[in-house]
């Protein structure tokens, strides 16, 4: 199964093709443009290097959300215009869950954080879990399901602190948000955390596309038309007319 997958939910733009357990390739931009500016040049690039035909893809997976409004809806209209072109379905990933996805293997709480403004962090909590055909064997090779603690919220940092303290296990954290609220989790936090290296601490399309194909074969896709973001909360000048 060959799949495109599209993130710019965040300050990063990254597109990527992943066919099965490969990643053909990946085009990842963390920089001062817009994503208006990156996104379908840095497609367009990506398909032109590795000589792909965009007619040849099963399915587009996309970040759904949350994240940036603007940025949501860039990788939205992306996704949406090339399924509706190219007549493929859409495969909707939460952005949290590629996040934590890219941690593969880990038992600890995997905690994505993205800066929603106003000491609020658009997060979900997660884990992976040995799956017991590994559990039998002491050697040979580890599996492990991903596991959905609580699912995406908006939620501010001192309750994710509280939640996180009561869980009472070890921590790693990634995202955006890690800079900006680095110094309130160290002070709140009662569990032990570290922080995910640079190399796996932003969105990355592969990701997005891998787990896209996990989904897609539990018949969790949907046609371009259907498919919308998932902002979590509204807008800044929908509360302020409010």
């Amino acid at each position: 199964m060959r799949v495109l997958a599209i993130d710019s939910s965040g300050l990063t733009a990254t597109v990527a093709i992943v066919e099965d357990d490969t990643t053909i390739a990946e085009f990842t931009i963390n920089y001062k443009k817009t994503h208006s500016q990156t996104l379908l040049p840095m497609i367009d690039e990506m398909v032109k290097m590795v000589e792909a035909d965009l007619n040849t893809i099963d399915a587009i997976a996309v970040a759904g959300g949350p994240g940036s409004f603007t940025g949501l809806r860039i990788g939205s209209a992306t996704a949406k215009g090339l399924g509706l072109a190219l007549g493929k379905p859409l495969i909707h990933i939460p952005t949290a869950e590629a996040m934590a996805y890219s941690i593969y293997g880990c038992e600890d709480i995997i905690c994505p954080i993205m800066d929603a403004r106003r000491n609020q962090v658009y997060t979900g909590i997660y884990s992976f879990v040995p799956k017991k055909e590994s559990e039998d064997s002491e050697h040979g090779q580890m599996k492990y399901a991903f596991q959905v603690i609580r699912v995406q919220m908006a939620v501010s940092v001192e309750d994710l602190i509280r939640r996180l303290n009561i869980y009472g296990r070890r921590v790693v954290f990634l995202g955006d948000g890690v800079p900006v609220y680095r110094k309130m989790l160290e002070k709140g936090l009662k569990v032990p955390y570290f922080f995910a290296p640079s190399y796996l601490n932003r969105q990355r399309a592969a990701v997005v596309g891998a787990l896209g194909i996990c989904y897609f074969k539990m018949g969790r896709y949907e046609t371009a038309a259907e498919h919308k973001p998932d902002y979590l909360r509204v807008s800044q000048a929908e509360r302020e007319r409010a």
